[in-house]
């Protein structure tokens, strides 16, 4: 049975002000030409459909084309949400939609009920887990502690206990939304940091036959059964040396990886970070190959250049993103404020603070321990205000 695997569609993004909804239109079309030419079986998306809980009407009418070409079809298709959607919204109809095979699962509790398909070998069973915020669910998986690896561990238990009534080789295959130790983060996903701790372990997963995950943007392979898609566009320029794809994954008679394909997706345009004096980036005829992509310039002159975006434009017109690192300044002093936020999270940012306004003393344990569950606080009533709007 062949499956095709695909995660962060991010419906209604821009990348640096650019409207991406064309591209996204022309993945779509390249999705459901995939699936009508490669004969797949069942199409998993696993979460973070939509860039905001609210998207723009644009990305919704590109989400009802896509879920209504899927079902033409005739191919299941099984959607959990991420956390970027609103599980609620996202889940409107989920009732009506699954009549015509489009499988929305973005209910928690309903985790442990699968979508059953059957081939020649006998049942699969696909379990939908959606992106769980550990705040609001553990008491409903009776978690042992707010963290991401209690409240997956605990859902898991709930799918493998299911998996355990149904007759004896039934395949299984679980979507979910998270981040997994061992998994390359890009500048583009939102931090779901809980108690100072991300990820989660992969043996979490343990029992069944394939997890498709979501939430990071580039296509990996934790091991043989763990694997991301990765997002189908590229949302940040950290995403540069990426190749987007999606996983055409077979599963064999006994529930093996039968085959684990990457089918690339379109590209709207190539990325290039560039970094120079001015002068060098406009003259060096090396960087002919960038001329047509977006661009991210670091300027490295001493002094800054008159009007250098204009004057890059010339050269590289779709130039999105400008930064100066003058040579040879004291690098902690001169970066800028973007680039000392670069890759931090939002803890890291905080004890940076307290550092700075003590004049270099750094938070203690407990002063760490207030600022993390302040955060954590205020992601869960985030979660909790869009659950009741």
């Amino acid at each position: 049975m062949k499956f095709l695997h695909t995660s962060d569609w991010h419906l209604g993004r821009a990348f640096h002000r650019v409207n991406l909804l064309g591209a996204q239109a022309a993945f779509v079309d390249h999705l459901v030409e995939t699936v009508r030419e490669r004969e797949v079986d069942a199409v998993l998306v696993a979460g973070d459909v939509y860039d905001r809980a609210v998207p723009p009407l644009p990305a919704v009418d590109l989400y009802d084309r896509a879920l209504h070409r899927l079902a033409d079809l005739g191919v299941p298709t099984v959607m959990i949400s991420g956390n970027h959607d609103s599980a609620r919204r996202l889940g409107v109809g989920a009732g009506l939609i699954d009549r015509a095979g489009i499988h929305l699962r973005t209910d928690p509790a309903g985790c442990a009920d699968p979508v059953v398909l059957a081939d020649v070998h006998g049942e699969v069973a696909l379990y939908g887990l959606p992106y769980l915020e550990p705040a609001l669910v553990k008491d409903e998986f009776g978690a042992e502690k707010v963290s991401h690896e209690a409240v997956l561990g605990a859902a898991m238990d709930r799918i493998r206990a299911d998996l355990a009534t149904r007759p004896p080789g039934t395949r299984s295959i679980v979507l979910a939304h998270a981040f997994v130790t061992g998994g390359q983060a890009s500048d583009s996903e939102r931090d779901i940091t809980v108690g100072g701790v991300e990820a989660v372990p992969a043996s979490v997963f343990d029992g069944v036959d394939y997890a498709a995950l979501g939430h990071l943007h580039g296509c990996q392979t934790i091991n043989d059964r763990v694997r991301y898609s990765g997002s189908p566009l590229a949302y940040s320029f950290s995403e540069v040396h990426h190749r987007k794809t999606m996983w055409l994954i077979e599963l064999g008679a006994q529930g093996e990886i039968a085959g684990a394909e990457r089918i690339g997706t379109p590209v709207p345009r190539a990325l290039a970070r560039l970094r120079g004096r001015l002068d060098d980036l406009l003259d060096d005829p090396a960087h002919a190959v960038h001329e047509d992509a977006w661009v991210e310039a670091t300027l490295t002159d001493a002094v800054r250049p008159d009007d250098p975006m204009a004057r890059l434009a010339v050269r590289f017109p779709h130039t999105l993103s400008l930064a100066f690192d003058p040579e040879g300044r004291e690098e902690e002093d001169g970066a800028s404020y973007a680039q000392r936020l670069r890759g931090r999270s939002d803890q890291q940012i905080a004890e940076d603070f307290v550092a700075h306004v003590r004049g270099g003393g750094h938070a203690n344990e407990a002063e760490r321990a207030v600022l993390q569950g302040a955060f954590d606080d205020v992601r869960a009533d985030d979660s909790r205000q869009e659950t009741h709007r």
